[in-house]
């Protein structure tokens, strides 16, 4: 795919699941990746699917403050398309109710997120 064209579409994917994320969140959804990284010069736009996960320094992150999780929509290789920052304990647990309601299933891999 030209990079153009990932990009378009990877962008789409990205308003798609930050609009969904703003919706739970009070609008404090961020966008995040577009493409995927394959390490290689091929273009590919982050996947049409939506997983969450929540990242902790546990996860080898380092969290510039300590207000708890970072919240990230995943898709299946584990590049974010947004995030929300400065989640506490109580927003985790009544995020993952809605989560769970809404059948968007959790990401067990390593999170992606943007440098």
């Amino acid at each position: 795919m030209q990079y153009f064209q990932a990009l378009k579409l990877g962008q789409k994917r990205v308003a798609e699941a930050r609009e969904y994320l703003n919706k739970i969140s009070d609008g404090r959804a961020m966008p995040a990746l577009a493409l995927s990284d394959t390490k290689s010069n091929v273009w590919q736009p982050v996947g049409e699917e939506n997983l969450y996960a929540f990242v902790d320094e546990s996860s080898g992150f380092v969290l510039t403050d300590n207000s708890g999780f970072i919240l990230a929509l995943v898709d299946k290789t584990g590049a974010s398309k947004t995030i929300v920052q400065g989640v506490t304990q109580e927003q985790k647990e009544k995020w993952e109710q809605i989560f769970l309601n809404d059948h968007i299933p959790k990401f067990e891999g390593k999170v992606i997120l943007p440098v």
